[in-house]
């Protein structure tokens, strides 16, 4: 099992498997960005680890970019990684990520390191 941590600020490539625009398959909500997962990783869930994809505006079936935050969920062991080519503060990854994270307490781990509880 992977540390969701040791990745912040490493350049990650992401397989992109629920693009911006596609529809949960159980949930029924739409993903206002793309989301998908670090190949060849086992996460808290079991699953490969997860990762939020944003600055791209277009869906993409894989993209390579730096882990700048992750998402630690204090209620659920299924971290996330946000990654992006563009720098995006806290209040500005909870928004974009709010359409799935409100339904999780979470920490946001930024790369300067300032974390803010949900």
């Amino acid at each position: 099992m992977v540390n969701s941590e040791d990745f912040l600020n490493k350049n990650v490539t992401v397989i992109i498997d629920r693009p911006l625009g596609s529809k949960h398959p159980k949930h029924g909500f739409y993903y206002p960005v793309n989301y998908g997962f670090i190949p060849n990783t086992v996460s808290g869930d079991g699953e490969e680890l997860d990762a939020y994809v944003l600055g791209e505006f277009e869906p993409v079936k894989t993209y390579n970019g730096k882990v700048i935050a992750i998402i630690k969920r204090t209620n659920d062991n299924d971290d996330k990684l946000i990654v992006s080519n563009k720098p995006y503060t806290t209040k500005q990854i909870e928004a974009l990520t709010e359409f799935q994270e409100r339904f999780f307490k979470h920490i946001i781990i930024n790369g300067n390191n300032h974390g803010r509880k949900i």
